[in-house]
Parts: structure tokens; sequence; C-alpha cells
């Protein structure tokens, strides 16, 4: 691949990328991810008792609540809608599938988890920040109950990110922003665990289907882009003090 695209990247190069761990002091667990012009704050509460559905099953709970600030975008997202919006909670229910999927509820006993997901500033792939952004403050979190006794088991079975891939005039691509989103012939995003299995890929045609092998090449490089999102929180959560799985 060596195509370039408008901002300079490589067809295969993720935007810069940088988590910043203890960014709101009173979570249990936060960071600052930035990707490109896309900065998230994503924040971990722990609640010592899940909802009323779950009460009584020793097992718990990890959810998820996302939103765009109002300036977030060039023109003002109105914060009361945007909160009761139909793409708010669809990405609410990915990101809390994503980090469910490598939480063992049971050991984490009756306790639940909300990771707040707040968009600082939008320019695309909000919803990938969001995901690995999150799971290095649920970690932080755990790694913090842990020290603190109530809980001697760390539940994380391994790590999970997200990165979005698509086809862009004709060229699959890496970590799309927001101008090469809009004019996406095919806009994907992956969620993937440490171990390399996919949890979630969601994928649209805007314009002409695309063919098996351009299936497997933005899986590929989807694969790659997800490896590198894997090791920059092995880096932030060693930075916060020790490493966690």
């Amino acid at each position: 691949m060596t195509d370039t695209r408008p901002d300079g990247r490589a067809p295969d190069e993720v935007r810069p990328f940088e988590i910043t761990t203890g960014f709101m002091p009173y979570a249990e667990g936060s960071v600052l991810i930035k990707n490109g012009d896309t900065h998230v704050v994503c924040s971990a509460t722990i609640q010592h008792y899940v909802p009323p559905w779950l009460r009584g099953q020793g097992r718990g709970w990890v959810t998820a609540e996302y939103g765009m600030l109002p300036r977030s975008t060039g023109e003002r997202v109105d914060r009361r809608r945007a909160a009761t919006g139909g793409r708010t909670r669809e990405i609410e229910r990915i990101i809390g599938r994503a980090l469910r999927s490598v939480t063992d509820l049971e050991a984490l006993g009756e306790r639940s988890i909300i990771v707040d997901c707040d968009v600082l500033r939008a320019d695309g792939g909000t919803r990938t920040a969001s995901i690995t952004g999150g799971y290095v403050a649920l970690a932080i979190a755990l790694r913090n109950l842990i020290k603190r006794g109530p809980l001697y088991e760390n539940p994380l079975k391994s790590s999970v990110a997200a990165i979005s891939v698509g086809i862009v005039d004709g060229q699959t691509v890496l970590d799309l922003d927001h101008e090469e989103d809009s004019r996406a012939d095919v806009d994907m995003n992956v969620v993937m665990t440490g171990a390399g299995d996919f949890v979630e890929v969601q994928g649209t045609a805007e314009g002409s289907p695309f063919s098996g092998s351009q299936l497997s090449e933005m899986l590929w490089l989807a694969r790659e882009g997800c490896t590198i999102m894997a090791e920059a929180q092995r880096d932030a959560l060693r930075g916060a003090g020790r490493d966690a799985r």
C-alpha cells in the first residue's frame, strides 16, 4: 500500500494516537483518548450493587453511557436531543457489549461498572475510540478495586479494542476520519479482543456492494489496526502503575 490519503497517511496507517490516564481524578478509572482530532473522555464508576433484574444471581454488570458535547462538532449538538437519540443508544449498546465480552461477570460479583464516554471533539471514529479508551478506564477501575481488597480476582479475560476501516475512492483504508467517512463506499467498525477474536463487525455498503475479497482485506486491515490499539492500551496501563491483562 503506497497511495497516500488527503492527510498524508498511508492506507494502512492510523491517525496520531494517545491515551492519557487519570484524566478524571474522582473516577475509579479514567482516560482521555485522542485519535487524530477525535478526543473522548472515558470514566469508569463502580457501584456495589447491580440492576434489579440481576439481584441475587451472584454476577455483575458492565454498561456504558455515551454523549457528545454540544460543540464537539462543527455545529452545536443539542445536549438533550442527542442523549435520547437512536444513534446514542446504539453506540452505548456496542460499547457495553464490547466491554462485557472480555469481563467475567461472575468473577465481578454483584457490582456494576458504568463507563461514561464523553466526546470532546468528533472527527470520525467516536465509537471505536470510546471502546478502546473505555477498556483502559475499566481495567484501571478493576485494578484499584483489587488493591482495596473487595475484589481478589481480576475479572478481565482479555483486552478489547476497536477501529474503523472502509473503502474510499476504491481503496481499502484504515481508521477513517470524518471527511473520509462521509464519502466512503464502505464503512465498517471492527471490535476485537487482544487475543485476536472478533467481538463485533458493523459494515455497510453506502453505494455498490463489496466483494468477499474486499471484506477479507478490510478484516485483515482492521486486525492490524486493533493490534496497534491493543499495544497502546498496554502502554497506557503500564504508565498508570503496573501492567494489566
